[in-house]
């Protein structure tokens, strides 16, 4: 969190500072019009860039991940990003809408017009001509871009239905970069905030169109068959087992993928349960949490094909630290059981397998499952705590820290329940534990 947390705030303040640089709007004596125009251009460049920044996120760049600390922080600075936008767009608008409506009311007096000095240079001329049409594409994408962002919020919107309609944001993304093109003030065309802002929106051009041609990830996509399904019903988690026709580049224990078994539904991001093992097969568990991952035990089987994208994540168990606490809840078992695949297959690396104690916690608890966990991390020499939420009460840091000697030499695993791992997290930042100490996966794409 603090490496997106960081990154938002710099590309705040550099967009305004630059735009101060830009602007005279501090060395300038108060009028209301001459403000206006001001905080016109600055709230529409502020809304333009960090969109920009937005839809560049969206196609999941390999090379940022690792920087913001892996794919989900990576989207969650997009939606940050993209709710900024939103309240800049909403400012600029009332900025260009209000006093128009004050002069048609007769409660203020109209601006005198100037003829400015770019109707002399034939292009600035030519982007003059084109104001009023931009003005009218900007304010109509303005309303439809409200619609969307909306519906990317609001959690009762179905997620295919999100995954089909987000892609219109694109368009009016290419929209609102004419409308910013031909109404950015001549003034700043020799400053630095336009020409960043330009390349901002160059990139985020490519990135639309990308978005629209359905080619993001493209490179990194694989096609396989279901070869094994096994479903454990105490728990409702569908366990799959897939046999990949192409190139994998392989994975490691924690990451995930987007995996599409309906192109009509689309991707839906799953943790990958299996170590990886050049064997060209992966596996994942699944939970039926959602209207569409319900209906997968039913509608699945053997042979059907597979798409998947990846792998994404950086929730890798590195750690400075002698030992390890990993807390698992519900369905957040499953990177900690790819993990533990690869300490089964290193026995002899005794060092990193007994300094860690695992966390199990569930309100379905399934035999089979729960035996076949205890075998594997026995194999692994991770000390398994298994917890049953009706009969053990929710895990505490105090709990943790009465079972874990040593324990205040270790870093936290988390994977579960965003309230849970909130809580998880201020005990041991309670205890003097770091925010670095504590690693999460931000797994709500939509978060």
């Amino acid at each position: 969190m603090k490496n997106i947390k960081l990154s938002y705030f710099i590309i705040l303040l550099s967009l305004t500072l630059l735009w101060l640089l830009a602007d005279p709007i501090l060395f300038s004596s108060y009028k209301f019009f001459p403000l206006r125009k001001s905080m016109l251009s600055y709230t529409g460049i502020v809304a333009i860039a960090v969109m920009s920044i937005g839809m560049i996120l969206a196609i999941r760049p390999v090379i940022i991940e690792p920087m913001l600390g892996g794919l989900d922080k990576t989207y969650r600075l997009h939606k940050w990003l993209g709710v900024t936008a939103l309240i800049f767009s909403v400012l600029h608008y009332l900025w260009a809408m209000v006093p128009k409506w004050l002069v048609g009311w007769g409660l203020m007096d109209k601006p005198a017009r100037h003829r400015s000095n770019e109707e002399t240079n034939s292009l600035l001329l030519f982007f003059k001509e084109q104001h009023g049409l931009a003005e009218s594409i900007g304010e109509w994408a303005f309303y439809a871009l409200i619609l969307f962002m909306i519906l990317a919020l609001v959690k009762w919107f179905p997620y295919r239905y999100f995954f089909k309609t987000h892609r219109f944001i694109a368009i009016i993304y290419l929209f609102l970069v004419f409308h910013s093109i031909i109404l950015m003030q001549v003034d700043y065309w020799d400053e630095p905030i336009s020409w960043l802002t330009v390349l901002l929106m160059i990139g985020g051009t490519v990135a639309a169109f990308l978005s629209l041609s359905r080619k993001i990830g493209v490179s990194r996509r694989s096609v396989g068959n279901i070869n094994n399904i096994n479903y454990h019903s105490d728990n409702q988690v569908l366990g799959l087992s897939i046999d990949l026709e192409n190139s994998w580049s392989g994975h490691q224990a924690g990451q995930f993928a987007f995996v599409t078994f309906d192109k009509a539904e689309g991707p839906h991001p799953f943790t990958i349960s299996s170590a990886w093992k050049n064997d060209a097969r992966i596996e994942f568990l699944i939970k039926g949490l959602g209207d569409y991952t319900k209906t997968l035990p039913s509608i699945l089987k053997v042979g059907d094909k597979v798409e998947i994208e990846g792998p994404y994540g950086q929730f890798d168990f590195s750690t400075g630290k002698p030992r390890q606490i990993w807390v698992a809840g519900g369905i957040g078992i499953t990177p900690f059981i790819a993990r533990i695949e690869v300490l089964a297959a290193k026995k002899t690396d005794k060092k990193i397998s007994e300094g860690i104690d695992l966390f199990y916690c569930t309100h379905e608890p399934d035999e089979y499952f729960i035996n076949a966990l205890k075998h594997s991390s026995e194999l692994a020499g991770v000390k398994l705590h298994v917890l049953v939420a009706n009969k053990d009460g929710l895990l505490n840091t105090d709990q943790i820290c009465k079972l874990v000697p040593d324990w205040q030499d270790s870093t936290i695993w988390f994977c579960g329940p965003k309230e849970f791992g909130k809580k998880l997290r201020a005990g041991f930042l309670n205890k003097g534990f770091t925010n670095d100490d504590f690693h999460q996966e931000l797994f709500d794409m939509r978060e």
